[in-house]
């Protein structure tokens, strides 16, 4: 990437946070509103879910501005492991959100089965709210996702299913609270049974966010897919004997490639030189400009 494309991938990813920012204050004062007015225990949770979705928005874009810095002395590879590093605080703040309401849901359901703890039948100003906040949350997730892949952020996919995560939560509440209010308050424990079937999703989306972004934190390899293609590039190329010991790994959105190659032990150093060159354009050609990559020539045995 250029100068320009990474100051313009910087700012499109934060105007998209920060849309999705303005969304869930909006949400944040709907949901927790309906859930203190209609009697909603699980519109309550999900206004924390939306809460927890407002903090991390700001993680995302505090993360973003240390992770485009160019590299210095103490990041020679740059600071790209940031962005890695906000997908897994959201992925653990999802944990912390899908505790809460599972813990909040089982509380209530337990009081109301061994103590008769009576249980508030919720209005239908909570159902309402629900179906807002899934067409709402629906929405700026495609809108993210979309985003996610046009700039190539782990961070904004992270975040984008951080709201699809809420979409499901409302999904999920908007049936607890809609059976709740249609069968009467015999039936109101439907509405932290919500909450809790809701928390599972939430539990199932952070997992998969905190897998991806510890394994590349851990330094594993790229794609099978990615290696082979790296591998054909390279092989292909007119003079290249042989390459092997390829190691890859991802720094933040950027590929680090390291590799040997074998050529014709007789050709000049400059020679020699030139090709790994053309190799080295033709892969951050390929694979990005900010490309990281190391070629160690041998000559062919």
């Amino acid at each position: 990437m250029t100068e320009n494309e990474i100051e313009y991938r910087q700012s499109e990813i934060v105007r998209v946070t920060l849309i999705g920012t303005v969304i869930n204050a909006i949400l944040i004062v709907l949901k927790f509103a309906a859930g203190v007015f209609a009697n909603s225990a699980a519109m309550v949770a999900d206004g924390v879910h939306s809460l927890s979705d407002f903090l991390t928005d700001f993680v995302v874009i505090v993360m973003l501005k240390i992770s485009s810095k160019p590299s210095d002395k103490d990041h020679a590879f740059g600071h790209g492991k940031y962005e890695t590093l906000a997908t897994t605080i959201i992925g653990l703040l999802l944990i912390l959100v899908g505790g809460g309401i599972l813990w909040s849901g089982a509380t209530k359901i337990f009081y109301f089965l061994f103590y008769g703890e009576d249980l508030l039948s919720p209005g239908w100003f909570a159902f309402v709210a629900a179906i807002v906040s899934i067409l709402m949350k629906e929405g700026i997730y495609q809108y993210t996702i979309r985003k996610s892949k046009n700039l190539n952020s782990e961070a904004l996919v992270a975040n984008a299913w951080h709201h699809r995560s809420d979409a499901l939560s409302s999904i999920g509440t908007a049936i607890g609270i809609g059976a709740a209010c249609l069968l009467g308050s015999q039936w109101a424990i439907l509405d932290p049974l919500a909450a809790i079937i809701v928390s599972f999703f939430i539990f199932k989306v952070a997992i998969q966010l905190i897998r991806s972004s510890v394994n590349q934190l851990l330094e594993s390899s790229l794609p099978i897919e990615v290696e082979k293609e790296i591998e054909e590039i390279v092989n292909s190329y007119p003079g290249v004997t042989e390459m092997h010991n390829l190691r890859t790994r991802q720094v933040g959105v950027n590929y680090a490639i390291t590799m040997h190659v074998r050529m014709d032990g007789n050709i000049s150093l400059y020679e020699s030189h030139e090709k790994v060159d053309e190799i080295e354009k033709k892969l951050k050609e390929r694979f990005g400009y900010q490309t990281i990559i190391s070629i160690h020539v041998e000559p062919w045995k």
